[in-house]
């Protein structure tokens, strides 16, 4: 049936009909806010390409995430900058590390809210990778058994789900293993599964401070060229034992998330990273586009292309404009 008999814009005329018939709807339940916790007292640092992002002490990490539970978000996702860095990330798997400490400050305070944990190495090592360098490059092998310790030290802390991010093969199963072993069956695994080595990260290596120090991530992170690549991940932490599985970044891989959603029938997350988030902050600055209708079209558009979990930096403000 085509035009004159059909006319698409009769629903499209009326508010009340476009709510009825939407496809693709948000919800606060959707959203996952990422912080980042700093060693020490009486921090609270914006980031400069990161407009109202923060490094924050343990304190002031508190007062937000109390806010972040106030506005119905269920859950942020916890990074660390610890006080000294080496070579094997030591401050990752201390049991008075800086996510541990955190964790455990968020339990205590904000029991309703849920944690999650990045599990890599590349915040706490003085080079910057994600893991230990053997002949120039990071080791693959060597590495699983510190992702594997970091993420049952969270675990042990009280975190509600641990979120490796590193792209070392073989960590899921690693850390399920760990886990299991150790009485933490019940701690979900949401795997990074496809993350892809991107420009897009620029922002979060000021707020993480992780920088590589020498080369770059391309050895481990996947190729922004390769689709089928992403089902072969997918599939592989899957086997492993991840319990959700995530697509980063978020924008420029919707037709990897559709993929994603088409093969596999887990629950789906998409990281709106902070490269995304800045090039709308920093537009919505100038006055070149509206902020919030923006936003809330990008987090439609992740919702359309198959997530059910979305990692944003703009939760907040989209959950008090979901309010009204």
């Amino acid at each position: 049936m085509y035009f004159p008999e059909f006319r698409a814009r009769r629903i499209r005329g009326s508010e009340q009909f476009r709510k009825m018939v939407r496809e693709t709807s948000l919800s606060v339940n959707d959203l996952v806010y990422p912080m980042f916790s700093a060693f020490g007292r009486g921090i609270k640092k914006e980031i400069s390409s990161m407009p109202g992002i923060f490094q924050q002490s343990i304190e002031n990490l508190l007062a937000e995430a109390l806010e972040v539970r106030e506005l119905g978000i269920p859950a942020v996702l916890l990074f660390g900058i610890p006080e000294t860095k080496d070579s094997v990330g030591s401050d990752a798997y201390s049991d008075k590390g800086i996510i541990q400490e955190t964790i455990r400050a968020i339990k205590r305070e904000i029991p309703g809210l849920a944690v999650i944990t990045d599990v890599c190495l590349c915040e706490y090592t003085d080079h910057g990778h994600c893991g230990l360098i053997k002949n120039g490059d990071v080791d693959n092998d060597s590495t699983l058994e510190l992702l594997a310790r970091e993420a049952l030290s969270h675990a042990e802390a009280g975190a509600d789900m641990v979120a490796p991010s590193d792209m070392m093969d073989g960590r899921v199963g690693a850390i399920r293993e760990k886990l299991d072993k150790n009485g933490c069956s019940t701690i979900p695994i949401m795997s990074y599964a496809v993350k892809y080595a991107s420009g897009y990260y620029g922002p979060f290596r000021e707020a993480a401070e992780s920088a590589p120090q020498f080369g770059d991530r391309k050895s481990y992170q996947m190729d922004p060229g390769n689709r089928l690549e992403a089902l072969r991940e997918a599939e592989s932490d899957i086997a492993e034992g991840a319990d959700i599985i995530m697509v980063k970044p978020g924008l420029p891989y919707l037709d990897i998330l559709r993929d994603l959603r088409n093969e596999f029938n887990l629950p789906l997350a998409v990281y709106n990273v902070s490269g995304e988030y800045s090039m709308i902050k920093g537009a919505a600055a100038n006055g070149w586009i509206e902020e919030e209708r923006v936003v809330m079209e990008t987090m439609t558009a992740f919702k359309r292309a198959g997530a059910d979990i979305i990692i944003t930096y703009h939760a907040k403000d989209v959950a008090r404009w979901l309010e009204r």
